[in-house]
């Protein structure tokens, strides 16, 4: 489990398709050190698991052809950068919320709009999932957990305001609109859809 919250940008320095899927090896300092093998780490919103690593300098993750599908890491290049957080201890502070990891679908970044210091970001959610989400409530995006600040249910629109740290923190500076996000609605929303369902059928 991961709480959302970006410990540090990661680079793609190596990437091999396979006939099952997609090696990737992620340059890191801070995430790639004392790592162990089977270690979780959320990559850009992806829990993927650790293979092989350098401790503080890179890690290497497997995509199966259904990760490769879901997500847009794929699409990735050498040099492009991605959020990184490893799995929360069971000790550790929870900070963010609960997020597991799992790739609900890809959103699309429709604008972007700065505001004194802050930043403004309008995501275009695919078909269906603007039922789970709720102003105020918690999203993640690209593996960051952000709270809702303003729902378009009718255009499948939702906005989130970025404060600096986050923003020179993570991936989002260099997102422009047009750019997909990795998008994983709060997973409470989805059991209270599933307990309504069975309580109604």
């Amino acid at each position: 489990m991961f709480t959302g919250i970006v410990e540090e940008t990661g680079e793609i320095v190596a990437r091999e398709r396979t006939d099952d899927g997609l090696r990737l090896r992620i340059g890191a300092d801070e995430v790639a050190t004392g790592l162990e093998h089977g270690q979780s780490i959320s990559v850009s919103g992806v829990c993927l698991t650790v293979e092989r690593f350098e401790s503080g300098a890179w890690f290497e993750v497997f995509l199966a052809t259904e990760t490769v599908e879901r997500t847009y890491l794929g699409d990735l290049a050498e040099g492009d950068a991605v959020n990184l957080e490893r799995a929360m201890p069971a000790e550790g502070r929870f900070d963010g919320h609960v997020v597991q990891g799992h790739v609900d679908a890809v959103a699309t970044v429709s604008t972007i709009e700065a505001v004194d210091e802050d930043w403004f970001f309008e995501f275009e959610l695919p078909e269906g999932y603007g039922r789970y989400v709720v102003e105020k409530g918690s999203i993640t995006l690209d593996g960051i957990s952000l709270t809702v600040a303003d729902l378009q249910k009718t255009k499948g629109r939702v906005t989130v305001a970025i404060i600096p740290a986050t923003y020179e923190l993570t991936t989002l500076s260099e997102k422009e609109p047009g750019d997909p996000v990795h998008l994983e609605v709060d997973v409470l929303a989805k059991y209270v859809e599933r307990l309504l369902e069975e309580r109604f059928a």
